[in-house]
């Protein structure tokens, strides 16, 4: 039960002394909680209510299902457009069948996270590479942009995709409301500077309530456009059955929010579940996502994932439990209950402002500008994947994400990377030659990394009295030194890159990558030590209390073994005593 229900087992443990961080990271949240699921759901196109909705229920979910510590449930800028490129198609004109049609988009992806979960099928989010993942967000930044700056300007805009939307902003520039425009720009300001130079402090709260109060104090209300009072109470359970003309586009809809949503809680997850040195289990926490958007689109919600901007709040706040978002939830429900007026002043130009700052994080810049100059091929998939979200739409853009990503996965199997290693003036440890042309090497020392599986190539030989020579693996299949073939092409390549490498450096052929490999033949023409195969819990190649090379314990030279290689490892193919062949 307690792997099923964590929420279950932490109240069983909860420590005194937690219960006043978790109130006051509880109440901090909340400040945040409440602008931000407004904004996220008319970014979904949907009306600010239901962003409370998708926010309080939810929260209650996770807290009990909800194996992360202190990740925050909530609506989420990389998903709101996806809502709304599924359901606007479907129920354009009516905002209570948008809300019916979300919903029930909630329930299938709820549906389907907790069917990928059960057959532990967390894995495939891991097909979504970073250099996809992070053009993808970009798209998704830009398409967001294109659609929020018209309406913080107060410009009404048409459209759905990024392009027409922006010609079509471009031709009603006249008709921009100055009121709306200095409100937006200002709650901008104020949010990105409070981020820039003041991290700790609300700039969110601070926006919004200076917009209200202002719209409020010099009755600005029939010159700006505002969200109106909220409906009051709890949110009610209630589910509509699609028709069956609108059922497969919301499936197709469900399984790409599916998919970018455990993506993104999955890599949020296990960032924090690093930092506070936990152990989190993706499949559980897929199935933990299922049930919130279940929840969610059962009680007039829409999909949902972590939030990356709410759980640093919660997190810098000094939480230390899921009762901080208990207490969030608690803060919500007690708004709708007993001030829904409240907000009736707030000023739409704020909600874009504060989706504006929101989605300027998922463009990360800097990352496309290093990954330019480093490497050209991942900046070029990562280009690739924004330009089919900002042509193709957010939808399309996922099948070109996956797309993008599995192409790359079979370009990296096929030649994998690898580099010569140096040290480099400034910089600690070694660094890729070729990418610092000042770095130098060890003199008689090559230090060679690869990012796949090596399996060095066995040099043909005579027959020996078990046949002839075999290639690594035990496929049964011929080492044959004239071709390099080996049955992994990749691998071999890299060994023959190594043993170049080595070469170059004034070392013998014998001391190079492949020294030692199974088949391989020393001087004297009888066969090479066989490295021990790795397995689980193997921690070299070589016999314990034997060393690598020298004297062994009968007094006689013997020749170094191959160790075992893990991916990515480097291998450093040394010249000294002994680590040459035997002498006859």
């Amino acid at each position: 039960m307690s792997s099923w229900l964590p929420g279950v087992t932490t109240a069983r443990t909860y420590r005194r002394e937690w219960l006043r961080a978790d109130l006051v990271a509880g109440a901090v949240l909340t400040a945040v909680l409440v602008p931000q699921g407004m904004a996220y759901a008319e970014l979904a196109g949907l009306p600010p209510v239901a962003g409370l909705y998708a926010t309080l229920i939810p929260l209650l979910v996770y807290a009990v299902v909800g194996p992360s510590r202190i990740l925050v449930m909530a609506p989420d800028s990389a998903i709101a457009p996806m809502v709304a490129a599924t359901i606007i198609p479907l129920a354009a004109p009516d905002p209570d069948a948008r809300l019916a049609m979300a919903g029930t988009l909630a329930v299938m992806v709820g549906v389907i996270c907790m069917a990928g979960g059960l057959a532990r099928f967390g894995f495939l989010t891991q097909l979504l590479s970073l250099p996809v993942r992070v053009g993808y967000l970009a798209g998704i930044a830009v398409t967001v942009l294109a659609g929020q700056v018209p309406r913080m300007i107060g410009i009404d805009a048409d459209g759905e995709l990024a392009i027409p939307v922006l010609a079509d902003a471009a031709g009603k520039l006249g008709d921009i409301n100055g009121l709306e425009l200095l409100i937006g720009a200002t709650c901008l300001a104020v949010i990105l500077g409070c981020r820039r130079f003041a991290p700790r402090v609300p700039g969110v709260l601070i926006a919004v309530a200076g917009g209200t109060l202002t719209v409020w104090l010099f009755d600005l209300g029939d010159r700006v456009s505002t969200t109106g009072p909220l409906p009051a109470g709890l949110p009610t359970p209630g589910l509509e059955i699609p028709a069956a003309g609108d059922i497969a586009p919301l499936v197709l809809g469900a399984v790409g929010i599916a998919f970018v949503a455990f993506a993104d809680t999955g890599v949020l997850s296990r960032s924090y579940a690093t930092r506070l040195r936990e152990d989190v289990d993706q499949d559980r926490e897929l199935m933990a996502l299922g049930a919130v958007n279940a929840a969610a689109g059962v009680f007039q919600g829409f999909p949902l994932s972590s939030s990356s901007s709410r759980t640093p709040v919660a997190e810098a706040a000094g939480a230390r439990t899921q009762l901080t978002g208990v207490v969030g939830a608690a803060g919500v429900g007690v708004l709708l209950v007993a001030a829904p007026g409240l907000l009736a002043d707030l000023p739409r130009a704020a909600l874009a402002a504060i989706v504006v700052a929101a989605v300027l994080r998922l463009a990360d810049a800097g990352w496309l500008r290093r990954t330019y100059r480093v490497r050209r091929s991942e900046f070029v998939l990562a280009a690739a994947a924004l330009a089919g979200v900002v042509v193709l739409g957010v939808l399309w853009g996922v099948a070109v994400a996956v797309a993008l990503s599995l192409l790359n996965f079979v370009r990296r199997a096929w030649r994998p990377n690898d580099a010569v290693l140096g040290r480099v003036d400034g910089l600690k440890g070694y660094h890729d030659v070729s990418r610092h042309p000042s770095a130098r090497q060890v003199p008689g020392l090559v230090i060679f990394r690869f990012d796949s599986r090596v399996v060095p190539r066995a040099r043909a030989g005579p027959r020996g009295p078990r046949g002839p020579s075999r290639a690594p693996g035990g496929g049964g299949g011929r080492a044959d030194d004239r071709r390099g073939h080996d049955g992994r092409g990749g691998a071999a390549r890299t060994a023959r890159r190594a043993g170049r490498a080595g070469r170059g450096a004034g070392l013998r052929r014998d001391e190079g990558p492949g020294a030692g490999a199974p088949g391989a033949l020393r001087p004297d023409g009888r066969p090479g030590h066989a490295p021990v195969p790795p397995h689980r819990g193997h921690r070299g190649a070589r016999p314990r209390g034997r060393p690598p090379g020298g004297v062994d314990r009968l007094g006689g030279r013997r020749e170094r073994l191959t160790p075992a290689v893990r991916p990515g490892a480097s291998r450093r193919v040394r010249r000294g005593p002994g680590f040459g062949p035997a002498p006859r």
